[in-house]
């Protein structure tokens, strides 16, 4: 009998891991999809946007890209302790709305000043929304899950990185005047607006649309959940409970405590590095290849998706491989130090594209890949509140190098002419991460515990 009751109660836990991938991810897929080309579609609206105001200079445009991150560092522990507290789908539905109106107001800035503060509310605006959502799988994902769950959540970010450059080629073409062979050509404005205008404001209208679309289908904890049965519902809350109760009986923190954990400050110090390279390389990638072999818009679409091709092909085997072998640091670690090389490698290429691309494709792909490995490493040793707060406070301390990475590269390359400088620093900050992950001490490999292993 109780043979019988044990399997009919796994036989439930996995009916609902199903249905919880199913029903949960598809839509936080599609909405981080949003929320990423909204956070860097700059990067592609700039190589018109310049050119229509000269006082957008690499400078201005680091400097505003980068400050979308300060708005986003005030409000990323009080975001995910209210997804913890309160509710995670009314919290994201507010971010989205509130987001994709803000994305849509970078069409009317005239002024770098008004450019500064639109890109200081769209961080506050989003802020909370990647951490929430990583806290809020932690509370239907058990841990043998819970890499794969990331991964197919942050893989939006290489999918958002492919699909933005191709449908902002055609947006920005609006009100431009280019060659078509050997006959200039002016497309026309559409609703008074030019190109580089309508790649905020089309992508800012679908937010607003999905946030909407949150709240109606994004259910907060699997006891809320109708489209569980009633033994389905059980089945994963024991589940999770019993996970909980294991990491409580290896001490239970504070949130105060968490943020003050030598292990919670390197991983914020070790992410603020790799975010650093990260945005440094997304939001100028586009104007480098520009610069550096003078293409034309269509061959520049062309090549910036290859990169993320290459990412979520990573992301997409870390996320597996680390869930399989139970191990996390080094799926962390390796991917970083490898495109820590390729990146400090890539100014050798210069004048060889293929073998340009091909490094930046390895460094792209290094930014990435680590993700799904990453955020397990703080719900190895925290739980409930702690591991929320100390999520926000990674992921906010981490973020503040997305205003680090694009201000160097822009202010580099308008001090000596050249992205090179710039691009040695962001390989540099990349291995600092890949030896602070590495070195970091959080059990043999950060395994999952043997209870948990026997589940699996």
């Amino acid at each position: 009998m109780a043979t019988n009751e044990t399997r009919a109660g796994s036989e439930a836990l996995d009916r609902a891991r199903r249905k919880a991938y199913k029903r949960l991810i598809p839509l936080l897929f599609i909405s981080y999809v949003i929320a990423y080309i909204d956070r860097v579609n700059v990067a592609f609206a700039k190589l018109t946007m310049s050119k229509d105001m000269p006082a957008f200079d690499n400078d201005v445009i680091g400097t505003g890209a980068g400050l979308f991150f300060l708005g986003y560092f005030l409000l990323e522990i009080p975001g995910t302790i209210i997804v913890e507290k309160w509710s995670a789908r009314k919290w994201i539905a507010r971010i989205m709305i509130t987001w994709g109106i803000v994305a849509s107001l970078n069409a009317w800035v005239k002024t770098p000043a008004q450019f500064y503060t639109v890109r200081f509310f769209l961080g506050l605006a989003e802020a909370g929304f990647f951490p929430g959502v990583v806290v809020f799988l932690t509370h239907w994902f058990p841990l043998r899950d819970r890499a794969r769950a990331f991964a197919l959540f942050l893989v939006a970010t290489p999918i958002a990185q492919v699909i933005s450059p191709m449908l902002c080629n055609p947006l920005l073409k609006i009100g431009m005047t280019e060659v078509i062979d050997g006959v200039r050509v002016t497309h026309p404005l559409v609703m008074g607006l030019k190109g580089w205008q309508w790649v905020f404001v089309a992508w800012g209208i679908p937010a607003v649309l999905l946030g909407l679309l949150v709240l109606i289908f994004l259910t907060d904890w699997p006891r809320q959940a109708k489209w569980l049965t009633g033994e389905e519902r059980r089945a994963l809350e024991v589940e999770l409970e019993r996970e909980r109760q294991t990491r409580d009986a290896a001490g239970h923190m504070t949130l105060f405590q968490a943020l003050r954990h030598p292990r919670v400050l390197l991983l914020a110090f070790a992410y603020f590095c790799v975010v650093t390279a990260n945005y440094g390389t997304e939001f100028f990638l586009p104007s480098i290849l520009e610069r550096w072999y003078n293409l034309k818009l269509d061959t520049l679409t062309a090549l910036v998706v290859l990169p993320p091709v290459g990412a979520l092909a990573g992301q997409l085997f870390v996320g597996w491989n680390s869930d399989r072998t139970k191990e996390r640091r080094l799926h962390t670690a390796v991917p970083i130090a490898l495109g820590a090389l390729a990146l400090a490698l890539t100014p050798s290429s210069l004048g060889f594209l293929p073998l340009t691309m091909g490094l930046f494709i390895v460094a792209r792909t290094g930014v990435k890949a680590y993700l799904p490995a990453f955020w397990t490493l703080p719900g190895m040793f925290l739980t409930s509140t702690a591991a929320a707060g100390s999520v926000g406070f990674i992921n906010s301390v981490g973020n503040l190098g997305g205003f680090v990475g694009p201000k160097v590269m822009g202010k580099v390359e308008t001090i000596t002419g050249s992205y090179i400088g710039g691009i040695w620093f962001l390989a540099v900050m990349m291995g600092v991460s890949a030896t602070i992950i590495i070195t970091l001490f959080l059990g043999k490999g950060v395994r999952v515990p043997v209870a948990q292993s026997a589940a699996n």
